[in-house]
């Protein structure tokens, strides 16, 4: 049976962290997971979830420098030392805060470098796959869609998987948000069934619009019944833009036929 989890770097975001992690277990959410929550102590966040009966599931690691254009660090050449810092601060934020996985960001680069870029990722992801198998902790790779984030290293499913491949780190597995894969590739399912060996986690949101699972291009009955149908026994991520208030458009969840 699906399990869903609350993205709180969209749901909520009228809200300081910790109220978005209490309307998320009002709401009937079991787990949620974070974007970029290190302003908030990780100790709060573990207390607070505890309390509420919610799994921690995972975070981003650091952007990087968000007012001159980084996304991620993971396979940007030079900036090596600032994404193993980034890794260990995450790796630091999960162990207070009860997180499992980090979404290790590759971030934006030049297009004629690409050979350079890959070169660093999979040396980079190596050395953080080493140091956060340490704390039984998984990293994910996401693949994310040019037309949202142009220039973004890492934007198709093959590659991550070639990725996991050449690294042969057994903690590094695939986040694939069906809306990222639908945009820059489509043929989604079976993308997903062939990759489902190597993926650590699953997100939605509406095809076009990243808003509630309930419109746009993509049967989220099809997606749920191949992920039953294949045995994923992980959490699908709601990591969608609401279209109005969050309680708002939880309908999607009767819609869809499906339990939080």
């Amino acid at each position: 049976m699906a399990r869903f989890s609350a993205n709180l770097g969209f749901m909520w975001p009228d809200r300081p962290l910790l109220e978005r992690i209490d309307a998320a277990a009002a709401a009937g959410f079991r787990a949620i997971e974070l974007h970029w929550p290190y302003d908030t102590p990780g100790e709060s966040v573990r207390d607070s979830c505890a309390d509420r009966g919610l799994t921690l599931l995972g975070i981003n690691t650091a952007r990087g420098n968000v007012a001159a254009g980084d996304f991620g660090l993971g396979a940007v050449p030079g900036r090596e030392a600032e994404f193993m810092a980034a890794i260990e601060q995450s790796i630091a934020y999960c162990m207070a805060s009860g997180a499992s996985s980090i979404h290790a960001m590759a971030g934006i680069n030049d297009p004629t470098q690409e050979e350079a870029a890959m070169a660093v990722f999979r040396e980079n992801l190596a050395g953080a796959a080493e140091r956060a198998s340490v704390h039984g902790l998984t990293l994910l790779l996401e693949p994310i869609n040019p037309r949202d984030v142009p220039g973004y290293f890492l934007s198709c499913v093959e590659a991550a998987g070639e990725i996991i491949e050449a690294v042969g780190a057994p903690n590094i597995k695939i986040m694939f948000d069906v809306y990222h894969v639908a945009i820059a590739q489509g043929d989604v399912l079976t993308r997903l069934e062939r990759y489902l060996p190597l993926i650590g986690h699953v997100q939605i949101a509406a095809v076009p619009s990243r808003h509630e699972p309930d419109e746009g291009e993509i049967a989220y009955g099809a997606i749920f019944d191949a992920l039953e149908e294949h045995d994923y026994g992980g959490w699908i991520g709601c990591e969608y833009k609401p279209r109005d208030a969050t309680e708002s458009g939880l309908g999607w969840v009767q819609t869809l036929g499906v339990r939080l």
